[in-house]
């Protein structure tokens, strides 16, 4: 099992930064709404939100190996092992994946319900474009919450490390997919949405309207936002406002801030 560990370790990285360049230069050939970039080849690519959203996420590539990773193991380690056998195998690891995708809708659920998780995830939200980057758009404030939500959720579900590595390699590809710019056809599109979360769903939630900034919480499988009757009913449009409602995206320096000033009445 260590070995198994090892080897997808040393390939999640590089999978991972293939999906991006790949998607990266797709939704630049193929747009499915106008990106806000400036002139010249360069501001074209990587305009200043581009640059900003990078910059969020080096910080936060810096507090995996201090922070993030450290807890998971920590917590695989200390699980309580009350599993049954039928939940071994890949049975469980099945059950892992559709557990934690679940877990992951009511986390992002609550980020926007309660008002201090909101302070750290409204930084992703303020984004006023969408593309692949907006996926890497978290506050590190945002990303230790959930280190340490994770733990809890280890410990007491007894999932392994083999799943929680396997689901996040997942999440991450799906996180860049659906929040991508790349113009799909409309069939092929729909027919994805059946079961998982694709670019037109989750470009509901980014809608600078309260309303449906509410909604569509699903991160990989579509079905829990039927569920838990949180779908919106709206289809996206090409002009459709992306970011926060009465608000506008704000320098690195302020993003990373934001959630620690106090908030006017």
């Amino acid at each position: 099992m260590e070995d198994l560990v090892a080897v997808i370790l040393a390939y999640k990285a590089g999978l991972v930064f293939l999906w991006l360049l790949f998607l990266f230069v797709l939704e630049r050939v193929f747009p499915a709404a106008p990106l806000m970039n400036g002139g010249g080849w360069f501001e074209k690519y990587f305009p200043v939100r581009v640059r900003r959203n990078i910059g969020l996420w080096f910080c936060n590539l810096i507090l995996s190996p201090l922070v993030v990773i450290p807890l998971t193991a920590w917590a695989t380690a200390h699980i309580v092992g009350w599993r049954p056998e039928f939940l071994s195998g890949s049975v469980g690891f099945i059950f892992d994946l559709i557990l934690l995708d679940c877990l992951i809708y009511w986390w992002h659920r609550l980020n926007h319900e309660v008002p201090f998780l909101w302070r750290f995830h409204e930084i992703h939200h303020l984004d006023m474009n969408l593309d692949t980057t907006s996926a890497l758009r978290f506050h590190f404030g945002e990303v230790l919450l959930s280190a340490f939500m994770r733990v809890f959720v280890v410990i007491i579900f007894d999932i392994s490390l083999i799943s929680i590595i396997i689901f996040e390699i997942i999440l991450l590809i799906a996180t860049l997919f659906h929040h991508s710019n790349v113009r799909l056809p409309d069939m092929f599109e729909k027919a994805l949405s059946l079961v998982i979360i694709t670019p037109a769903i989750h470009w509901i939630h980014h809608h600078a309207l309260r309303h449906d900034t509410d909604s569509n919480y699903g991160t990989v499988f579509s079905f829990w936002d039927k569920i838990f009757r949180s779908k919106s009913a709206r289809q996206r449009t090409v002009g459709m406002p992306i970011g926060v409602e009465g608000a506008q995206d704000k320098a690195l320096l302020q993003l990373l801030t934001r959630p620690f000033k106090r908030k006017k009445p």
